[in-house]
Order: C-alpha cells, then sequence, then structure tokens
C-alpha cells in the first residue's frame, strides 16, 4: 500500500485546503520563501503521527534536534488554533482507504487533541468527534468521542485513547472486524517509510571511521553516506560502491570511486581518473558538486542492492544545488530510473529548470506516463500560499505556468541586446 495523496490546511503558510497528488515522481517549483519547504516536508511531519507510541497526535520530537512545536504547525502561529490533515492510500486488494484529522492545540493545557478523525475504509467511513464537555482534565489518557460507525443512524459516546493519529485498541483485523479497526490497522502497518535528504549535505571527512552496522538510509544531510560506503566496500559485497561507479560512468565517465582502508577502522575515499592512473583524489578534496551529489548516488545504490520492502517517499530539497546546469538533467534521470526500478517514489523540491525540462522530454519519449508526474506550483499572495496543480500531456506540454518564473535567461538576453543595440548607436 502507497500513499497516493496528502493534504494540509491551516498548516504552516498554508490557510486553504491543499491537496498533493503524489505520482513517481512529485516536483514542487516556485520562489523562493513561498513555502515549498513547508509543503515539501508535511509528509515528514504526517509520519510522526502514524509511526509513533506517543498519545500526542504528532509525535514531533521524532524530527529530531530542529522539530518545530506544534504552534509553529498553525497558520498565523495562534495558541488556540487547529490543523486538519488528511493521508489517502490505495490498497491493492482492499481499494483505498484514508484519514482525515482535526488537530485541536489547547493551549491551557500545553498540549494536542484530536478534535476529529474520519476514517475511511473502501466506500465506509468511521466519524470520532471530542465531547469536550466530557473531559475536563488535561491529564487523562483516555478522552470522550462521539462515534458514528456508517451501519449506525446515530453516534455512540466511547472513551478512546489515541496513539498518534490513531486509535490505540486496534485488533488485528479480520473480514468481520470493524471499519475503525480494519481501515486503522491497515494504515499504521502499510504507510510508506518517509526519508528526507535536505540541501545541504555534510561534507565527507579525509579519513572516514567504518561504522559497525551498516545504515539504511543517507540521512537528512547525507552524513551516513560514507559509512554506507565504506563497510559495504571493506565488510559487504561491494554492492553499493560498484552501483555507484555504474551510475557514475553514465553521468561522469572516465571516474570512478575508490575505498582504501587503512585498519579495522579506517578507511578513505577517493575520485580516481581512469585513464590516467596517478590521477586521485580524496572526495573531500574534490568538488563541492560531487560531494552534493555522492548521498543522491549511494542512496539509488543502496535501494538497488536491497530493495525496500515497503512503500518508500522520497522526499529531496534542491537536489541540483552546488551542480553545474548541465548535471541538473542527470539527477531528473538518476531519480526518475529509481522510481521506474525499485519501490521508491520521490517527492523533490526543485528551482531547476533542466531538472523539469528533463522530466518533460522524458514525457515525451514515452519513459514516464503524465499521471505519474505530478508537478505544482506554489504560489504566496494576500499572506496565504497556494499550491497550484500543473498539468502535463503525452508531449510533454504543461497545461499552465506562471508569468515571469524561469524566464530570466531571456529578459536577460533580451536587456544585453538592447544594451549593445545602443552601445552600437553611440
Amino acid at each position: 500500500m502507497a500513499l497516493s495523496r496528502f493534504s494540509v490546511e491551516n498548516y504552516r503558510c498554508f490557510d486553504d485546503r491543499q491537496d498533493i497528488e503524489l505520482g513517481r515522481i512529485t516536483v514542487v517549483l516556485g520562489k523562493n520563501n513561498s513555502g515549498k519547504s513547508a509543503l515539501v516536508r508535511a509528509p515528514l511531519v504526517l509520519s510522526t503521527g502514524v509511526r509513533t507510541q506517543s498519545s500526542l497526535p504528532l509525535d514531533l520530537d521524532l524530527l529530531g534536534d530542529a522539530a518545530p512545536t506544534f504552534s509553529d504547525l498553525i497558520y498565523g502561529g495562534n495558541p488556540h488554533g487547529r490543523v486538519q490533515l488528511g493521508l489517502d492510500f490505495e490498497h491493492e486488494a482492499f481499494g483505498p482507504f484514508g484519514l482525515e484529522a482535526t488537530i485541536q492545540n489547547i493551549d491551557e493545557w500545553q498540549t494536542q487533541v484530536i478534535s476529529e478523525l474520519v476514517l475511511r475504509a473502501n466506500s465506509t467511513a468511521t466519524q470520532m468527534t471530542w465531547d469536550y464537555k466530557e473531559d475536563e482534565s488535561a491529564w487523562s489518557s483516555r478522552r470522550s468521542y462521539r462515534v458514528r460507525n456508517p451501519e449506525e443512524c446515530e453516534s455512540s459516546l466511547q472513551s478512546l485513547s489515541f496513539r498518534g493519529l490513531l486509535p490505540a485498541e486496534i485488533r488485528e483485523p479480520t473480514l468481520s472486524s470493524s471499519p475503525t479497526d480494519f481501515a486503522a490497522s491497515v494504515i499504521r502497518e502499510g504507510f510508506d517509510r518517509i526519508r528526507y535528504l535536505g540541501p545541504f549535505r555534510e561534507r565527507p571527512e579525509w579519513v572516514a571511521r567504518l561504522p559497525s552496522r551498516a545504515p539504511l538510509a543517507v540521512g537528512s544531510s547525507g552524513e551516513e553516506a560514507l559509512g554506507m560506503i565504506g563497510y559495504d566496500a571493506v565488510r559487504g559485497r561491494r554492492q553499493i560502491i560498484d552501483k555507484i561507479n555504474d551510475l557514475l560512468s553514465e553521468h561522469l565517465p572516465g571516474w570512478k570511486f575508490e575505498v582504501h582502508s587503512l585498519d579495522d577502522r579506517h578507511f578513505t575515499l577517493d575520485l580516481s581518473a581512469l585513464t590516467e592512473k596517478h590521477v586521485k583524489v580524496n572526495l573531500r578534496d574534490a568538488g563541492t558538486g560531487v560531494a552534493q551529489l555522492l548521498p543522491l548516488l549511494t542512496q539509488r545504490a543502496m535501494d538497488a542492492a536491497q530493495s525496500p520492502q515497503r512503500p518508500v517517499l522520497q522526499v529531496v530539497e534542491e537536489p541540483e544545488l552546488h551542480l553545474h546546469p548541465s548535471a541538473h538533467a542527470m539527477v531528473a534521470d538518476l531519480l526518475l530510473r529509481g522510481s521506474r526500478e525499485t519501490a521508491v517514489r520521490y517527492l523533490v523540491e526543485t528551482h531547476s529548470e533542466t531538472f523539469l525540462l528533463r522530466l518533460r522530454r522524458r514525457v515525451a519519449e514515452g519513459e514516464i506516463a503524465p499521471e505519474d508526474l505530478s508537478i505544482y506550483f506554489v504560489e504566496h499572495s494576500e499572506g496565504s500560499a497556494q499550491a497550484r496543480r500543473v498539468g502535463v500531456d503525452r508531449l510533454g506540454n504543461l497545461d499552465y505556468w506562471p508569468t515571469g518564473v524561469f524566464s530570466e535567461d531571456f529578459e536577460e538576453a533580451r536587456a544585453l541586446t538592447e544594451a549593445q543595440s545602443r552601445s552600437m548607436e553611440r
């Protein structure tokens, strides 16, 4: 089961509801400070409400040291505000599942409560509404809800406890399970693994330490990439380093990565020329662009060597950062092939016109279907952000494009021509 759509409302800089349909590759574009990052990071926040043992609706501590507070998530920062979140899934055997949750911040209690939850299983839905008049304590582990099941005409008052966004008392689903148990169990067990790679990636060390266990993901700043490569090359079967070099040969011919073991705990990673044996440089001393590209190559190689057993949504911010524009198209192909060969889909925030053009070209060439490519443009106006879906047809044409976006080269060239013309007239 894979996450097919998510929605946010009254969230961060988004006042109105935003529905984001996920393709094999989903691209989010927009000008600086428009709300792109808030949108692509939303699945990470949503995952803290599913992959958790906490009684809080969102276990934001799972996001690490830079985790936001719940008030940070509320549009306008209203201490008495609420956030609406939605998740939709497609199950191969049972059809669509989903949830819609409203999370209310109770400032005087310094906590949050799910004020309304709708769980959907195929064509049935169960609605749970918090009866706040029955709850007077901030410390209660159970709260009173008016629950209405699809087969019931009236709601019943029930005492419920939650684990994240879902009821805690979930039994193993059977054919006779209630829609609530069935939907909650399927969502909790089938929710995608969300991985995040930010725009600023760590520079590799000259000498790296071998980890005691092989990391499975490169981390939010690519900090685990070197350890993944070293462990694979020294203690593994060299599947990752060989795959990285295969990928490198397609996009940076004439070079390869080499791991050199210094002792049983340390190694170095070098970039070596294939045609000139004496040309070798430690990756720390190589160009910034190669170091920035390494986490993408490493994660792609890891997924090829050990294909994920459950759906993965890989969030990547600015994959093109520090790369020459000619390499932007290569990154687009790297992710496209990854989405085709593994159970990984990509949610990408980018400023690169070349990245988008390569994907449009691949649509026209038939390598990716238009419905598998989702494009959104985020605009900020009148104090709120909006994400507009940009349609793409089988020729790679777009049905909408905002004025003045990705027109900088044209405008600069026109201004240069006008200046040259004026200069020649003097």
